[in-house]
């Protein structure tokens, strides 16, 4: 092997003493604790064996799961709006979207979950129609607003809050060049938009939906505190009547475990497809300078 061949081909990096001890140590405690999670009594595992596909369990993480992609998809396509009236020349729009996304981002959702479920307090009858006009239809808040209804409520408009910043976020990734070459061709508003700034703009906005969906999967176990009987609250249900609080946290737990490690997979899949490859075009480079003889011309 010539001396340059030699250089060209890229050194293995030694692993230090430190290294190999840090993985001893590692792997001493994590067998340590192994060892004392399966051997204590009082986590029962043969009762979280029983109950890990109960009929109640199941109910609830089928509920869960629903809840946890109707609010992705409802609060994404509000977020789609917000973000739009947030990038407005009007102010007055633009001031709007800027309000609701930051009183939405500003309180808790557990406030807002609980708000929605006493909303009839403030509006027990509410009129929907026309303004200043006998057309109309009333609406029974108290009928309306049951427990799922308010949950779903509550997670897809402050889930709309966050969608709206991350594909502003997005948005704002793509080039002015792209945006100014779409207004040379003279197309309209919602054919740049569907054409050429939400398509560039995946890239950016897909990751960080998808770490919002593990977000929000985990995040209904909020909506237990109104009554709805999803993963948790199923769970709590059972302990409620068997005492046997430690098992059913347990079953619940690793029940949102697998769904996040279930739903981390295509997010990592979807993240390398609409990566932006700024990593391969120095190794194209070089590989397409090593491979060409020199005085090349280009």
């Amino acid at each position: 092997m010539s001396g340059k061949d030699s250089a060209l081909k890229p050194r293995l990096k030694r692993r230090s003493t430190f290294e190999y001890v840090a993985w001893v140590v590692c792997s001493l405690i994590g067998i340590g604790i192994l060892i004392s999670v399966s051997t204590n009594p009082n986590f029962k595992w043969d009762v979280v064996a029983k109950y890990i596909t109960h009929e109640t369990i199941v109910r609830g993480l089928m509920l869960t799961i629903f809840l946890t992609f109707a609010s992705m998809a409802l609060g994404t396509l509000l977020g789609l709006g917000l973000a739009i009236m947030r990038g407005s020349s009007i102010k007055p729009i633009a001031a709007t979207a800027g309000a609701y996304i930051t009183i939405f981002r500003g309180t808790p959702v557990l406030v807002q979950l609980i708000f929605w479920f006493n909303v009839s307090a403030l509006y027990p009858n509410l009129t929907i129609g026309i303004p200043f006009t006998d057309i109309g239809t009333a609406v029974d808040m108290n009928a309306l607003m049951a427990p799922i209804t308010a949950a779903l409520v509550g997670l897809t408009l402050n889930e709309a809050a966050y969608m709206a910043e991350i594909i502003r976020g997005g948005f704002s990734s793509v080039g002015k060049g792209q945006i100014e070459a779409a207004d040379s061709l003279g197309m309209s508003g919602a054919m740049k938009m569907r054409k050429v700034i939400i398509p560039q703009a995946m890239p950016s906005i897909i990751p960080a939906t998808g770490n919002q969906v593990i977000g929000m999967f985990k995040g209904t176990s909020l909506v237990s505190v109104l009554g709805v009987a999803e993963l948790l609250q199923s769970a709590q249900l059972i302990y409620a009547r068997t005492y046997e609080t430690i098992p059913l946290l347990i079953v619940a737990s690793l029940w949102y475990l697998v769904m996040t490690l279930l739903l981390s997979y295509p997010q990592s899949k979807l993240e390398q497809k609409y990566s932006r490859a700024t990593s391969r075009l120095p190794r194209k480079a070089k590989k397409v300078a090593l491979t060409e003889p020199e005085g090349t011309l280009r």
